[in-house]
């Protein structure tokens, strides 16, 4: 007779990563979680896109093991259902190949919505049903409002508010705005022991 627990909807790390057991995390060894991010059902996290080329002054390293990191997320990401995670690709030295896609802290992406981007800052939060172009580049403290389309290589600076079909600045975020990026109060609504959001 087996006394193990009941098998809870999230697996979570020491590190206080709660993974959905419905994600789908391709690569997982090429995947870095900085700690405290939620990933919901069905999100979709492609580690197995790497870089394929190596650059000259990797090879001559003497470590043998080059860094593979395909998808690297920062602490207190909140990664919403459905939403896609893919590093983006392009032809270099006459071959395709993966960048890798750095996210930092603080990062809220919504439902359904596809991230290409080279880099996003930190204290972002991305509607629901956005799609973020390859390359792009998000600074930090930028809200992008639903169903908002990033053209590839487009750069948002910081502390913008981001709208439209191709996307552009409609404003920004005001002083003392700042404190709404803050998720770890939605870090803890989540997991296999939740809590109540607070008042």
């Amino acid at each position: 007779m087996s006394r193990r627990p009941p098998r809870g909807e999230y697996i979570e790390t020491d590190t206080g990563n709660k993974v959905a057991r419905k994600a789908t995390l391709v690569g997982t060894q090429n995947i870095m979680l900085g700690g405290k991010t939620v990933i919901q059902p069905e999100v979709m996290i492609r580690g197995d896109l790497v870089r394929s080329i190596q650059s000259s002054s990797s090879s001559s390293s003497s470590s043998g093991t080059p860094n593979n990191t395909a998808v690297a997320i920062g602490r207190y990401c909140f990664l919403s259902r459905a939403s896609c995670l893919r590093p983006p690709g392009r032809f270099y030295k006459g071959a395709f190949t993966y960048m890798p896609l750095r996210m930092g802290d603080h990062v809220f992406v919504g439902p359904s919505s596809v991230i290409q981007a080279a880099s996003i800052g930190s204290h972002v939060h991305i509607g629901a049903r956005v799609v973020v172009g390859e390359f792009a580049i998000i600074k930090d403290y930028v809200r992008v409002l639903d169903e908002t389309v990033i053209p590839p290589n487009m750069v948002i600076p910081s502390f913008s508010i981001v709208a439209g079909q191709p996307a552009r600045v409609i404003g920004e975020v005001p002083e003392g705005g700042h404190e709404a990026f803050e998720l770890r109060e939605l870090y803890k609504t989540v997991g296999n022991n939740p809590q109540p959001p607070a008042s």
